[in-house]
């Protein structure tokens, strides 16, 4: 309705500011669940991100494997440097960003192996440090993000999995309700995810159904 009413407001129609007429929708905070699939789904997914044998599909595949396995968000993806990888300890250090929290995550077997399949086979030869390059000259960092999404939409759209399921952050929430449905705690997800508020991380424990079932209320008259 508000962007009705600027539209006749530029057009002359009506008078300007009637748009402030229109009194927000309340809503409270957290009053959604996060958008996530089911395992099936993302197996599913994953297994398409491999299916050619091309430099740009084993940067895109180590990219989305990251996302799904250890929750990063997209920015954070493309952050990385090589510096940012011990392949000794078989950690990967995700800088200070968006909370101001870094924090060392151990990286799956999966990702690790298809990491290093992007830096051995795929990566451009390159004085730049960042992990995530162009793969046409110059051969720069990766800067935006929408690369990322593009490349989560695509696969999610060859599984099958439509809307509202869409973009990178499905990823990283499908994690995380994975974690909280399998006992991890809210603190541990949150240092994965990095979290600055535990309150950030609560709004999970809405999908971890069985645990819910255990404390929820009977309708009246309903047999426990």
């Amino acid at each position: 309705m508000r962007s009705l009413l600027r539209f006749l407001a530029g057009k002359g129609l009506i008078q300007v500011g009637l748009e402030g007429a229109i009194p927000p929708i309340w809503r409270t905070k957290h009053a959604t669940v996060p958008r996530h699939v089911s395992s099936e789904q993302l197996e599913r997914m994953l297994a398409l991100s491999l299916l050619e044998e091309r430099p740009r599909t084993l940067r895109d595949h180590a990219m989305v494997l990251l996302c799904a396995r250890l929750g990063l968000r997209p920015g954070e993806v493309l952050s990385l440097t090589l510096n940012d990888l011990d392949w000794s300890a078989g950690c990967v250090l995700i800088r200070a960003g968006k909370t101001s929290r870094e924090r060392a995550l151990p990286v799956p077997e999966d990702a690790g192996a298809a990491l290093a399949r992007y830096l051995r086979d795929a990566r451009p030869v390159s004085s730049e440090r960042a992990v995530f390059l162009r793969l046409v000259p110059p051969h720069k960092p990766l800067r935006s993000v929408g690369i990322v999404i593009d490349t989560v939409n695509r696969l999610l759209r060859q599984a099958g999995i439509g809307a509202p399921c869409s973009g990178a952050y499905v990823l990283r929430h499908t994690l995380a309700t994975t974690m909280v449905r399998s006992g991890v705690s809210f603190k541990q997800v949150a240092d994965i995810l990095g979290h600055s508020s535990l309150t950030t991380t609560g709004i999970y424990a809405k999908l971890d159904l069985p645990s819910l079932e255990k404390v929820a209320l009977p309708w009246p008259g309903e047999a426990r």
